[in-house]
């Protein structure tokens, strides 16, 4: 496997990391019978469970972008090292904001998440150059 898929593989368990938070802090506020409805009456939620669902939306909304270019770095030019430490900027990044999300760290979480999403600048001029 290239290097590039190889970084596509391991960004799905960091989603899993994501979708496993906001999965398990809901069954925790809510139950697992309420899990398994159809959820029509809303709840209120509590504010771990706001920071986890958000967090799963914001990485969902880089995560797309961190696909394509991947997968065009490994179609276009493969084994490019500004591609490669660009993904693992933006991988590591993601890793570390989790956390400092769901525990409502004030300022660091935001520079952590424009550190991740400058790895995403490098992999887009890397693809680009």
């Amino acid at each position: 496997m290239t290097t590039e898929l190889w970084l596509l593989f391991l960004s799905l368990p960091i989603y899993g990391l994501y979708l496993g938070a906001q999965s398990l802090i809901y069954r925790k506020d809510y139950g697992v019978m309420y899990a398994a409805t159809a959820r029509d009456e809303a709840k209120p939620e509590s504010v771990m469970l706001g920071r986890a669902e958000r967090a799963l939306k914001n990485f969902q909304e880089t995560w797309l972008s961190f696909v394509i270019l991947i997968l065009t770095a490994y179609l276009a030019m493969p084994g490019d090292p500004v591609i490669f430490w660009g993904a693992i900027v933006y991988l590591a990044g993601r890793i570390v904001y989790l956390p400092l999300y769901l525990f409502g760290t004030f300022g660091i979480r935001s520079l952590v998440w424009n550190v991740a999403t400058l790895g995403l600048a490098a992999m887009f001029f890397g693809v680009l150059f």
